[in-house]
């Protein structure tokens, strides 16, 4: 059966390939290359021995999108592509209302003309805003922070619309807590742009001395040790999650919201101390300020896709930090070959 998996050269698209090709799925890969590299591309291939199908195009271009539709029989959509750094989204909302929703209308306008009502949706836990207190549920009202948020529940929005319109749609929104590690083989990981803006990769970069020192962001939260709590989770559970998510819309329809997290918060030293403990490398930091808008905890409710997606995280923060390290330490510099 043929997926078709926007932004399959990400970080996390990635690993849901490798897990797709790994079940027998055959996979349709649509990037446009922005935030990713075409070496992973052959890496996922290498893992599996399974080949993919790769289209370099922009979800905006609808021309693009109509070939890769018209050329392959798609049976259904894991929609990850789009832009994804908090901070800048909060410095040009435009880019990323224009780009990550627009683009999604362009999606499922060709999905709808080519008779595809299937999609597994990359939502985050970032719709639950500020004012909810953790451990969050899906039936929580919906309040983001920052224009990336926003386009999360703009997007879920416009797929229940879609289904109250035409009751053939299925739709599962994944809500990610905090993706961390990378695959067991140490072929593909996390590989951000210029600075990493998440904890993990900051720490890798830390510990195989591309980077200084590690800022901690304020220890005055009211958590067990002053640092902000957060629900990591292995990325490769996060992939078979959207194996899981997959299986429950090709046999109905619909439109549901699924956590995807452990059910427990780890601090930021947490996090450095697993991975002192696994590694033996110190990691040196230091307290800085608080960035605005930073909750004391977040973590999952993840009941729901145990019960309705048979679905459970099952790493540790251990195997997280290990995987991340293998993945970094054979990998300095990421996918530059």
């Amino acid at each position: 059966m043929p997926v078709l998996v926007t932004g399959g050269a990400g970080y996390i698209g990635s690993h849901t390939c490798v897990e797709l090709l790994q079940a027998g799925y055959e996979v349709v890969v649509v990037d446009n290359l922005s935030n990713s590299k075409p070496e992973v591309l052959r890496r996922i291939q290498e893992i599996t021995g399974k080949s993919i199908v790769f289209y370099k195009t922009d979800i905006s271009d609808r021309q693009g999108l109509e070939k890769v539709f018209a050329e392959n029989n798609i049976e259904a959509v894991i929609h990850f592509a789009g832009y994804k750094a908090v901070g800048e989204s909060v410095q040009e909302p435009l880019k990323y209302y224009a780009n990550n929703i627009s683009g999604t209308i362009i999606l499922c306008e060709t999905m709808q003309k080519y008779g595809v009502k299937k999609m597994v949706f990359s939502s985050s836990a970032t719709v639950y805003g500020i004012n909810n207190k953790p451990p969050f549920t899906e039936d929580m009202p919906l309040d983001a922070i920052n224009p990336y948020g926003y386009t999360k529940i703009i997007i879920e929005r416009i797929l229940r619309d879609l289904y109250r319109s035409d009751n053939s749609w299925a739709a599962a929104l994944l809500r990610y807590f905090n993706p961390v590690g990378a695959h067991e083989s140490g072929k593909i990981g996390e590989d951000p742009n210029g600075i990493p803006n998440n904890l993990m990769p900051y720490i890798t970069q830390v510990a195989i001395g591309k980077r200084e020192k590690l800022y901690v962001f304020g220890n005055d939260y009211k958590t067990h040790d002053g640092t902000g709590v957060r629900d990591y989770i292995h990325v490769v559970d996060l992939a078979q999650g959207h194996i899981k998510a997959l299986e429950k819309i090709m046999n109905g329809t619909g439109v549901e919201a699924y956590n995807l997290g452990t059910g427990r918060g780890y601090s930021v030293f947490d996090v450095i101390h697993s991975f002192e403990k696994v590694t033996g490398i110190k990691i040196p930091y230091v307290i800085t300020a608080r960035r605005p808008g930073d909750a004391d905890e977040s973590y999952a409710d993840p009941t729901k896709a145990h019960k309705e997606l048979g679905w459970s995280a099952r790493r540790s923060l251990d195997d997280m930090c290990r995987d991340s390290w293998q993945w970094q330490s054979r990998n300095p510099n990421g996918y530059e070959v």
